[in-house]
């Protein structure tokens, strides 16, 4: 689980990754992140890093690798290297956090099946309200 940082939306995420990930030759979107994962081995077998954007998760994405990026200053960091496909979730508040957090999978919001995917998402305030007291 991982805090979007001022992303708005999840297709403003869409449109920064499209942009981001030019800058590699693959093509494939990228989070940079300072901490190398200690769950490395089970994130890439099978692991998503969902996003929080306006305190709710709201989709997510599979990670396909990892890449060591060496930072100008000389700083060692994760690249981790993000499947292009962008899966809505069922928005599930959290309150915010710094770095990261392993979610086991009885936590991980479900998938929104396809169909729902295309809708027009609810205002955060009003899908975390609904989120707190359950109705999605």
């Amino acid at each position: 689980m991982k805090l979007s940082a001022g992303t708005e939306s999840v297709d403003s995420l869409m449109e920064w990754q499209k942009g981001f990930a030019k800058r590699f030759t693959d093509g494939l979107p990228r989070h940079r992140t300072r901490m190398w994962p200690k769950k490395e081995a089970d994130i890439v077998a099978a692991g998503s890093i969902y996003w929080v954007i306006k305190g709710l998760i709201q989709c997510r994405q599979r990670v396909l690798r990892m890449e060591e990026h060496i930072a100008d200053d000389g700083i060692r960091h994760c690249l981790l290297v993000l499947d292009p496909e962008i899966v809505r979730t069922t928005t599930s508040p959290r309150r915010p956090f710094q770095g990261w957090r392993y979610l086991s999978p009885d936590d991980a919001p479900r998938d929104l099946p396809k169909g729902r995917a295309a809708e027009e998402p609810l205002p955060p305030e009003l899908a975390g309200a609904l989120a707190e007291i359950g109705v999605i």
